[in-house]
Formats: C-alpha cells, structure tokens, sequence
C-alpha cells in the first residue's frame, strides 16, 4: 500500500507568456488522483496575463503559488527556483502548454514503489497544433531506463519526469549554462540515472503540445552540437561530483562525443554545400 504522507508531491510549472494555456496545465495537475501537495508556477519574466490567471486560480486553491522572476530566457532558471522552494518528498515536472491525465502520479507513485526506483517517468501523448490526431512520442521496450539508455537517447520527456528530491539534490539541479539553453532537462537526466534507475511507464500519461515555432527549441543548436554540449556539461559534473559510475563514464561519453562532432561536421558540411546551391 502506498502511504500518501510519505510520498508527497510538489509539481514545478516553468512558464513564460503562457497565458492561453496555463490554467489547463494547472487544472491537470489539480485533477490528479494522487493529490498534490503544491503546484510552483515558476515565471520567467512573463509580460501577458499569465500572472493575474494563476493569481486567480490561487485565490480557490491555496496550495497553487506564484513564484515571479525576471526574464532569464533559460528553462533551468525558473525550475531550479521552483526546487529550492519545493517542500516534498517527490518534484514532478510539467511544462506550463502540457497537461497531465488524472492518474499519472499515482501510477508513477506506484511504479517507483514496486521497482525501488527514485525516479519515474512516462510515454506521451504528443499534438502538433492544428492537428487533431495525436501520436506516442516513444517507443522503447525498456521498463527501466539506465544510464547507457540515456547516454545514446533522451528517453525522458520533462513533463512525464518525476524525481525524488533527496536526488534532486545530489544533482545540483538544471545546470543553467547559456549553451544549455535547449537540453538541460537531458543534461539533468543523465546526472540522475547515476544515481538511480528511472521506471517507465510505457503507457502514455502526458499530453505534450509539439509547437517548435513557439518554443525555447526555436533556439536549437544543430542537433549533434546539442548534444555535444550536454554531454560536455554532464562529464565536468561527473568530475566535479564524482557519483557512483554505472558504467566506464569517461570512456563511454568520450565516444559519444566523438561521434556528435563527426556528426555535427558533416551536417554543417552539407548544409553549406546545399545552402551554395
């Protein structure tokens, strides 16, 4: 039996300029079956009526809290501010365009106790706007998801991700580097599978709205420089922090990295070669 008292769970909203979509997201976290202790919305220097919506729904439920902040243009400031005021057992992350179904923390909850895992996450609804038909954003077969699963794919999508704070911490958070403007959830990631394995939820409980153009993605780097940087990012944490190796990290992130610069060349090469024409 899960004994609701001792997995308490605060969920961090990062938002900015959200003001057509954040009441649903906070309305889903609202609707869980397991309830929530507190929902951080995090801002980010938001200059629309985000701020006045969340007020509002505060003034029924108390346990929704505004957190403001300036405009820092990085998904890890306002997260990283939301964890330092989090008061539970367990952080549950959800984006301020997504939404989560009603048992998507108890079958998290559930799945961590039943596996011995401090980390959870689960498949996703993903919705292209103007398209009414959605589709699963994964398709692993892994029920847990390892270190070296991480190293080659991001397998978690933030707003499935629920972390058990004494992690969390361990972590440091969402590293908050400039050139991790896109991709410090996976940086975050890859320093929690270290320290624990990550359940999955093959069943999708995260309504998650692809709109790139609208999105901190509009900023993407070239996807192999991306993913150089996080890796970059994670081995000077490693070193820094020096956790438990689940593998040979050096050796295994070394290889990896080789590769995105080879990869990272050879997009940029026929970019040009393309962009001539």
């Amino acid at each position: 039996m899960i004994d609701r008292g001792l997995n308490s769970v605060s969920v961090i909203i990062p938002t900015w300029n959200r003001a057509s979509s954040i009441r649903a997201a906070i309305e889903s976290a609202l609707s869980q079956t397991f309830e929530v202790t507190e929902i951080l919305v995090c801002d980010d220097g938001s200059t629309d009526s985000t701020a006045e919506i969340v007020r509002e729904i505060s003034q029924i439920h108390k346990n929704v809290i505004w957190v403001p902040g300036p405009r820092s243009g990085r998904p890890a400031v306002p997260r990283n501010r939301g964890l330092k005021l989090a008061k539970s057992e367990w952080i549950a992350f959800l984006d301020s365009d997504d939404i989560w179904l009603p048992d998507k923390l108890d079958v998290q909850i559930r799945g961590a106790s039943d596996s011995g895992c401090f980390a959870a996450c689960t498949n996703t609804w993903r919705k292209k706007p103007a398209v009414t038909k959605k589709d699963l954003l994964l398709s692993t077969k892994a029920r847990k998801i390892t270190f070296r699963n991480l190293l080659y794919k991001n397998l978690v999508h933030c707003s499935s991700a629920l972390v058990h704070k004494k992690i969390l911490d361990k972590t440091g958070g969402f590293p908050e580097s400039p050139s991790l403007t896109v991709g410090e959830d996976y940086a975050l990631w890859l320093r929690v599978s270290t320290l624990t394995d990550i359940v999955y939820i093959p069943e999708p409980y995260v309504v998650y709205l692809d709109d790139a153009s609208n999105s901190i993605r509009s900023k993407s780097l070239n996807a192999w420089a991306e993913k150089e940087n996080i890796l970059k990012n994670f081995m000077q944490w490693a070193k820094n922090n020096s956790p438990p190796p689940p593998i040979n990290i050096g050796v295994e992130c070394n290889f990896i990295l080789i590769k995105c610069k080879c990869r990272k060349i050879i997009s940029y090469f026929i970019k040009f070669l393309f962009g001539r024409r």
